[in-house]
């Protein structure tokens, strides 16, 4: 293809003439028109140009043509044609090529097309400073029919100029399965300047799996450079979908000057044509082919659009399935093998395997619950009203009850109404002829494919959902639920994807299984009441595979339940709550936060502090008690923080006022690095007190591109994560070419508030003091608990997060979230959740035991009485210091002259009684002495008393003793006291060795 001449500069007229005057000087050959192809030069400002010839080789022949005035630039030619340079005519292309007249087609992409480049963006710096090496081998890569992308979070692009004489446009197709990577297209000028382009057209949004997507934008004439970019953050080993584009078709340019051939595979058979066709199954063409060729069926085969014929292998158990036949009027079923079509393994040769004979007829399933058999060979749903468990017959509900609404799927003779099968290529859009999954009795199975990268789907689609009567009024509750149970057999690295797409908007991906799983339950709840689709996607490899070596990895799904379906039939009944009215049987609506009283069949209003279990059996079970220091909104709808907490520890008791803290927190830890070097970071929004109104909201700024600004704050994007506790994952802008930091992965982490408490534990989750060390614990902690009920592969049970609420005087009122740095990601599990908040907001309210008073010194008989804090200050808010008093202070100094002479009179008093006890112990030693003389005179004894000794005592065993008792302080007042009694003398025992013992008295 000869493209315009923009390239060609004005001055061309110039160059020619002197190569003309080169190759006559040289006398060479005259020039045929095979040595040289015609351009057009830019046009001027009269919009005219000239065409000019310019010869392959230069100097190889002379006598060019001479330029001639071209057609007017805004000349062009219409589809299936080209411009004849030679007569500046448009003419039809031949059979076997195509043009778009004013247009280009990329379609073939065996190698990457002229023109086209992959270029790898160096990343930031990593944590080792080793950025844009990991990144060298990162690129655009063709698989023949589409471009496949870098399967990393390397930011990668694909890019092609082109110069356009007029406006035009860029349409492709494109296949982008995966949030993990980000996808953008954008145009550039020649002056490397982005051109205005709306978000919708730059980001694009996500596709089914293995579905193709077209998107198209609009290109001002000129220079323009078109950029297809991915890169995104990628964590783990997950293993990325890669995205996919392909039929790159531009419009604008002035003319094409040729054909463009056929590419393998196709065909065009009448002159003129715009585009090329397939060729047949079991046909092929070559390069620029105008009919395709039969193969010899016998022993080749091939697909639609082949190039060539391939031989047919011997049959394997590998080209062909078992299925269940549909039950016939006995009610029988049978299990049958079929060849996967088109079958393209030879039978009856060397090595091949037989189709196996059918199973012998055996009963057909039970009907599923709402549907039942009236002795037909198929099931019918039960009528409006009435209920059936698929074995017995419909029945009427009896009064005070309605029936129940939805699907329940657990026997699988025939695919359900409402749900379909399909099977989707990677490269070549639908499977050929092939069902996605197959019906087996007990479950139903994933089937062959045509290749082992298919995406085999199952779709079921809800119109709406249609809540019991009784609770049908009430605001911010689930509206219904879907159930299945599931398992996956894989030896390759197969993956279930469970998916969602709500109003038709975009399908986005809910959960999803790598490798071999056990058979298990995953139940996921709506709280939005909207037409939905619910989609199961099985790939048995995610790498590009035209062969079937995996045809045994199989995903089963045993039983699917969805409730509250709106067109949904009926397996049982539920009590609703009565009219009032005498004799009524119609059932009636309860208000917000009522539960039936089965008794009396009539709404009763849960207790204070309670919530709505809305699933739950009818009765006072359903209200659930709040946690502590949580209670309930009025609609009895969730529980929730009021900002208000208390905690007594002995005879203390430390009041909370949480709401200086504010009732949404944020927080963005790292920055974190991939392993290959992306930095990234983590975004918390924590909702700490108030009820529905005052949720935390995370959004995805990327693929949540048809909602406002305002949609967007409420959380009301199709994206959008509007709960207790969210995360996002957020790229800077800078280094990676963005204008603006990129939001995504938007996760709810916590959507049920349990309760605070200073505990380390409640209902199962345990908080990890050890994580955030306290120096002092004069005020404790207080532990706020969240759970979020919706179950993920690694975390069966939910997720769960604590916030620890910490006093600290230091911080500011509004305080700082942070992480433990043991736990970098706020998680050392990916199930449970760590945060510390610490604040002054978070102390306990001042009261009158955090301040004292000072005394201070007396000044012309008055002083100050002061009120000051206790340090460190652990309080906020509550009582203020008192204001500063002033006393007088005469008493003070009455007191000290009181104690003044009290003291005086004391010493005089204390020396009195010293000297009268010294003068009272000279008179006892005096009568002392006189005592021992007397003893010493032997026989001269008063006459009251006897010296002599007693008979019977042995004088020489005797020694001389005597004992002196000087009597006590207390002994001497006591004498002085019996002095009024006429006792003047004390007790002294003496001991001689004359005498045991002798006793004056």
């Amino acid at each position: 293809m000869r493209s315009s001449a923009w390239c060609v500069a004005s001055g061309a007229l110039l160059l020619l003439c002197s190569l003309r005057l080169m190759d006559g000087a040289r006398g060479q050959r005259p020039c045929s028109e095979t040595d040289y192809y015609y351009e057009y030069t830019e046009c001027d400002s009269t919009g005219s140009r000239w065409r000019v010839a310019i010869p392959h080789r230069t100097g190889a022949c002379t006598g060019l043509p001479e330029p001639v005035r071209g057609t007017e630039c805004t000349f062009s030619c219409e589809s299936g044609e080209f411009l004849e340079m030679s007569a500046q005519e448009c003419t039809k292309c031949a059979a076997g090529s195509y043009s778009l007249g004013s247009g280009v087609r990329f379609d073939q992409w065996d190698s990457m097309p002229a023109g086209f480049s992959s270029l790898a963006t160096s990343l930031e710096s990593g944590p080792r400073g080793d950025d844009g090496v990991t990144c060298n081998s990162s690129s655009w890569v063709p698989q023949g029919n589409y471009l496949e992308s870098n399967r990393d979070e390397c930011t990668v692009s694909l890019i092609y100029a082109v110069h356009l004489k007029k406006q035009g446009s860029v349409t492709f197709e494109y296949q982008y399965p995966d949030n993990n990577l980000l996808f953008e297209f954008f145009i550039q000028n020649d002056q490397c300047q982005e051109m205005d382009q709306s978000t919708d057209t730059k980001w694009l949004q996500l596709t089914n799996h293995g579905e193709w997507a077209t998107h198209t934008v609009n290109l001002k004439s000129g220079t323009n450079i078109l950029y297809w970019r991915t890169g995104g953050v990628v964590m783990g080993t997950k293993v990325v979908k890669p995205v996919l584009l392909k039929n790159v078709q531009i419009e604008g340019v002035a003319y094409t000057s040729e054909c463009f051939p056929c590419k393998p595979g196709t065909f065009s058979q009448v002159p003129g044509s715009s585009t090329c066709e397939p060729c047949p199954r079991d046909t092929y063409a070559g390069h620029g082919a105008s009919s395709c060729t039969p193969c010899d069926t016998t022993i080749q085969f091939a697909a639609e659009g082949s190039a060539v014929c391939k031989n047919r292998p011997p049959c394997s158990v590998k080209d062909y399935f078992q299925i269940h036949t549909a039950c016939d009027h006995d009610g029988k079923t049978q299990v049958i093998y079929k060849w996967i079509e088109p079958q393209i393994c030879l039978e009856g040769v060397s090595g091949a395997e037989t189709l196996p004979p059918g199973g012998e007829p055996e009963p057909c399933p039970p009907c599923n619950p709402g549907f039942y058999n009236n002795d037909t060979a198929t099931c019918s749903p039960c009528p409006p009203g009435t209920y059936s468990d698929g074995l017995q017959p419909c029945k009427q509900c009896p009064a005070g009850t309605e029936p129940t609404l939805g699907y329940e799927y657990k026997w699988w003779n025939i695919l359900p109404a409402n749900m379909k099968t399909s099977c989707f290529n990677v490269g070549n859009s639908k499977c050929d002829s092939m069902n996605g999954w197959e019906v087996a009795g007990d479950y139903i199975q994933s089937g062959a494919g045509s290749s082992d990268n298919d995406y085999l789907i199952l779709n079921i689609h809800v119109p709406g959902f249609k809540l019991p009567t009784a609770i049908s009024s009430h605001s911010g509750t689930e509206f219904g639920r879907i159930t299945f149970e599931f398992e996956t057999l894989c030896a390759a690295d197969c993956e279930l994807y469970f998916m969602m797409d709500v109003n038709r908007k975009s399908t986005t991906v809910v959960e999803s299984w790598e490798k071999t799983k056990t058979r298990q339950t995953y139940t996921y709840v709506m709280t939005k009441n909207a037409p939905v689709s619910y989609t199961w996607a099985f790939q048995r490899t995610n790498q590009p595979a035209d062969a079937r070596r995996y045809v045994n990895d199989v995903a089963r799904i045993y039983s699917i339940s969805v409730s509250n379906a709106v067109d949904g039939g009926s397996s049982g009944c539920r009590a609703c709550a009565l009219s009032t009215q005498p004799s009524s049987s119609t059932c009636v609506p309860c208000p917000p936060g009522h539960y039936i009283d089965t008794r009396s069949s009539q709404c009763t209003e849960c207790p204070p502090n309670t919530h709505l279990v809305s699933h739950a059996t009818p009765g006072p079970d359903a209200c659930k008690p709040c946690g502590p220091a949580s209670k309930s909104d009025k609609d009895h709808s969730l529980c929730y923080s009021d900002c208000h907490f208390s905690h007594t520890e002995g005879n203390v008791t430390l009041t909370f006022d949480l709401s200086l803290l504010g009732s949404v927190g944020s927080l963005m830890n790292g920055p974190s690095f991939t392993s290959k070097g992306t930095k990234y970071f983590h975004q918390f929004n924590i909702s700490l007190c108030g009820g529905q109104g005052q949720l935390a909201v995370c959004t995805d700024n990327v693929t949540d591109l048809s909602i406002t600004d305002y949609q967007r704050e409420k959380g009301e994007g199709a994206n959008a994560v509007k709960t207790f506790i969210c995360q996002s994952t957020l790229i800077p802008a800078s280094g990676r070419g963005f204008h603006t930091a990129l939001s995504s992965q938007s996760i709810n982490l916590a959507d049920t508030f349990l309760g605070a408490t200073v505990d380390d534990t409640l209902d199962g989750i345990r908080a990890r003091p050890d994580l955030y060390p306290q120096k002092a614990k004069k005020v404790p902690d207080i532990n706020f608990y969240y759970r979020s009920l919706e179950a993920t592969s690694s975390c069966e049970s939910g997720r769960s997060a604590v916030l620890t609420l910490r006093c600290n005087p230091e911080r500011s009122t509004k305080g700082e979230l942070s992480v433990s740095s043991q736990c970098p990601a706020g998680t050392c599990d990916g199930c449970t959740f760590h945060f510390l908040w610490e604040s002054s907001g978070a102390c306990p309210t001042c009261t009158a035991r955090d301040y004292h008073q000072i005394e201070g010194a007396c000044k012309g008989g008055n002083q100050d009485l002061l009120s000051v804090w206790t340090e460190p200050k652990l309080c906020m808010g509550g009582v203020s210091l008192p204001d500063k008093r002033t006393l007088p202070c005469e008493g003070v100094e009455f007191w000290i002259r009181l104690g003044a002479g009290v003291g005086a009179f004391t010493a005089v008093l204390l020396v009195s009684l010293t000297c009268y006890f010294w003068k009272k112990n000279k008179r006892l030693e005096y009568k002392y002495s006189r005592l021992v003389i007397s003893a010493n005179k032997e026989c001269d004894m008063p006459g009251a008393d006897s010296c002599a000794v007693m008979e019977g005592e042995n004088e020489g065993d005797m020694d001389d003793e005597v004992v002196y008792t000087k009597p006590s302080l207390l002994g001497k007042l006591k004498a002085i006291a019996s002095k009024g009694n006429g006792e003047k003398y004390e007790n002294v025992q003496l001991n001689s060795s004359h005498s045991k013992a002798l006793v004056w008295s």
